[in-house]
């Protein structure tokens, strides 16, 4: 759980900027009858198109769609306000557009209902449960509240309280806004300063709501502070209270909150005696039914159409997949021939952008792996992670003085000499002290309450961050999974909480040494075995006495600078079930390789000061060939990629200590040569969450049902969108709203 204490981040659209811009002049003085002014009604039944669907016998179960000008308004101030503030775009253009909109969702929302009404009477496709008497059931229902809950299952479905729950958890973050600028102004400690943070954080799972012990009533209420609406009332949004929160603070958020409404005339004098409770106001009753129509509309989609779709990836033995992933191989067999062009396609890898042949890397060559023949190792394109230890401030000074005599004096053995005795006193400690005094603090305490969690290290290092995504995230759970990040790698240092709500936090120094213990320590703990062996590290090694210099075996005049001599220390991950899962599959949770990945990276989280690895995919892009980067360093990562995913190297470099280590490797024979990556096997690995396959028909179908859809939705609203038949907009009783370029 984060305990917030800077301003709340992105909320849902239907209150996430109403309350914001009350200086708009967006209505007339008589504003209650002028807002609900009916702009706009629709009625898809009355064109051509469907009288020729077949839908027609459900024509009686819709009415026509009024837009009144109150939904323009708002959809302006969440939505439109920003497209003229920060986009340039005119009022009349932008309300002109939201109103296409507008009118494009009750055509949509108009015609799948009757889709999914079909769909319950006759059990064609979707889960709806089978009723023959569905159509005069539904005709029974007297509201569109109570039409919508039906056809999407009822009150008590997983739809209709999906829906609740959004719309209560937009509320509650629209009060968190206004209530944090109070408790901010109170606060005695005011935190500062962020860190990237794991991919995935606080990330919601689609279908997640809160329940009961009933597994089935949504365990989730709004906290205003009037009565029924009390955190004691409000469920498990207890667990996401703002740090501090009061009746006090709350009561006067909510009422900024309604002060802000009532200015932009979303709500009226009529509904002053009623405010106290929110889920009462005509306003937010008018949101829970746009909530209930985004999911008919949805419902429709994924559990009709998409259905029909999907089916047309697998069948006939996955010949479509087949061809995609053929296509896409012959593609990048053409552009990715030379080292630039796969080195930049290595850039934007990603688990939807797959990287499916590489060229031939016969030519390449690490300097100074040469054999007693003279052939020296080829390099290979591969993916690392990196934990920079820094010098520190002193330390650079000194280092830079060192430069200035190695420039004047071109004597590099006195400066690499002295550059590790300066290497030698470098100290780190755990860079995640700012998750806790930072703009969030993101820590949790592991104590009684979490007996069956398990945790790293030894006496008083016991905290951990990111609970909600730690405890939560398994199947049905609330939170996606960190991606890559194993989560169990304590804070190394003490921890004291104070009074303030600020945490006094002094991190353990490492050497080199201590961080290659937490290394291998931690790879072990989570792999569960003695699982990484060094080949190349000597502690005891001072590294100050050694000849930087080496005499080319062939040209006996010419000396070259020998970067193995930064290599500090080497070794690899040894994988139990190495073969058993492919290199592709980078993301296969069940894998060493995945969990070792995971471990590495949660110690580049804590440790490393090189921040930019963080929000990369797999780490840097390491070429066959020449890199950008200092020599110690490619020459490092080069040998690390060389010989495999869970290789490591540690080398001494003018920023401080890298430790390297290697996450994919693309693969070559004996030749250098590779070509095809992988070639996949649907049916044996499709549903096997993070295999190549998997991540691929999960890229095939997201790609391919949003294109289908957007033609699907595109085809309904051309069919059903007619001018004066269909739609008919009263543009006059808008006028003002389209006039105000003019005002």
């Amino acid at each position: 759980m984060i305990k917030k204490r800077i301003a709340i981040g992105a909320m849902a659209a239907c209150f996430a900027l109403t309350a914001t811009f009350t200086g708009c002049s967006l209505v007339s003085k008589n504003s209650k009858a002028d807002m609900e002014q009916v702009i706009a009604t629709i009625d898809i039944r009355k064109g051509d198109k469907f009288e020729e669907s077949n839908l027609f016998a459900y024509k009686d179960a819709i009415n026509p769609t009024s837009i009144i000008k109150r939904d323009l308004v708002s959809y302006f101030l969440n939505v439109g306000y920003s497209y003229v503030q920060n986009n340039g775009n005119s009022y009349k253009d932008t309300f002109n557009m939201l109103m296409d909109a507008l009118v494009n969702n009750a055509i949509l929302t108009q015609y799948a209902t009757l889709e999914l009404l079909k769909d319950k009477s006759t059990n064609t496709q979707s889960d709806l449960v089978y009723d023959a008497n569905a159509l005069t059931e539904y005709n029974k229902l007297s509201t569109e509240k109570e039409k919508y809950e039906y056809l999407l299952g009822g009150e008590s479905s997983v739809q209709v309280q999906l829906a609740k729950y959004k719309l209560y958890s937009s509320l509650n973050s629209a009060i968190d806004s206004y209530e944090h600028t109070i408790l901010k102004e109170e606060s005695e400690f005011k935190g500062e300063g962020t860190r990237t943070t794991p991919t995935n954080l606080n990330t919601e799972q689609d279908n997640y709501y809160p329940v009961k012990a009933d597994k089935k009533s949504l365990d989730y209420g709004v906290y205003t502070g009037y009565e029924g609406y009390l955190l004691s009332d409000s469920g498990a949004y207890k667990d996401d209270a703002l740090e501090g929160t009061t009746l006090s603070t709350r009561v006067k958020a909510y009422n900024i909150f309604i002060n802000n409404l009532r200015g932009n005339n979303l709500i009226d004098a009529d509904e002053a005696g009623n405010l106290n409770k929110v889920l009462d106001l005509k306003y937010i009753q008018s949101e829970y039914i746009s909530q209930l129509e985004s999911r008919i509309v949805n419902k429709y989609y994924d559990d009709i159409y998409h259905v029909q779709q999907e089916e047309e990836l697998k069948k006939d033995n996955y010949k479509y997949l087949n061809k995609v992933y053929n296509d896409l191989l012959e593609d990048q067999t053409d552009n990715y021939s030379t080292a630039s062009a796969f080195e930049t396609a290595m850039g934007s890898m990603s688990a939807t952008s797959f990287i499916l042949y590489n060229p031939s890397t016969a030519d390449s060559a690490i300097k100074g792996t040469e054999d007693n023949n003279g052939d020296p190792k080829k390099g290979k394109f591969g993916f690392v992670y990196n934990i920079l230890l820094p010098f520190s401030a002193r330390q650079s000074v000194k280092l830079s003085e060192l430069t200035s005599i190695k420039n004047a004096n071109d004597d590099n053995d006195y400066y690499y000499r002295e550059r590790n005795k300066l290497l030698r006193e470098i100290k780190t400690e755990d860079q995640r002290s700012v998750w806790f005094n930072g703009a969030d603090n993101y820590s949790f305490k592991v104590s009684e309450n979490y007996p069956e969690y398990e945790y790293f290290g030894k006496g008083d290092r016991d905290y951990l961050f990111f609970e909600g995504n730690l405890l939560n995230s398994e199947e049905g759970g609330r939170y996606e999974k960190l991606l890559a990040y194993d989560g169990r790698y304590s804070y190394n240092g003490k921890v004291c909480e104070n009074t303030d709500g600020s945490y006094t936090v002094i991190g353990e120094e490492l050497t080199i040494d201590g961080m290659l213990r937490e290394f291998s320590e931690y790879i072990n703990f989570v792999l569960g075995g003695d699982k990484v062996k060094f080949d190349g590290y000597n502690p005891n090694t001072t590294l100050e006495n050694t000849a930087y210099y080496e005499v080319d075996k062939f040209e006996k005049d010419k000396k070259d600078i020998d970067y193995s001599k930064f290599v500090y220390a080497s070794g690899r991950v040894e994988f139990e079930n190495g073969s058993d899962f492919n290199d592709k599959d980078l993301f296969n949770v069940k894998s060493d390789r995945y969990k070792a990945m995971s471990a590495v990276n949660e110690l580049q989280f804590a440790y490393t000061t090189d921040t930019g690895v963080l929000s990369q995919y797999v780490g840097y892009n390491v070429s066959a060939y020449d890199t950008n980067y200092i020599k110690e360093f490619e020459y490092a990562a080069k040998l690390a990629v060389s010989q495999g995913s869970g290789a490591f190297n540690v080398c001494a470099g003018d920023y401080g200590w890298h430790l390297i280590y290697v996450t994919y490797a693309f693969d070559f024979d004996e030749n250098g040569n590779n070509g095809n990556v992988y070639t996949p096997d649907w049916a044996a690995n499709i549903e096997e969450k993070g295999t190549f396959e998997n991540l691929f028909f999960e890229w095939i179908k997201t790609t391919n049902l949003s294109d289908v859809t957007k033609t699907r939705r595109d085809k309904i609203i051309n069919d059903y969108s007619k001018e004066d038949v269909t739609v008919v907009k009263y543009e006059n009783r808008y006028q003002n709203l389209l006039d105000l370029d003019n005002n």
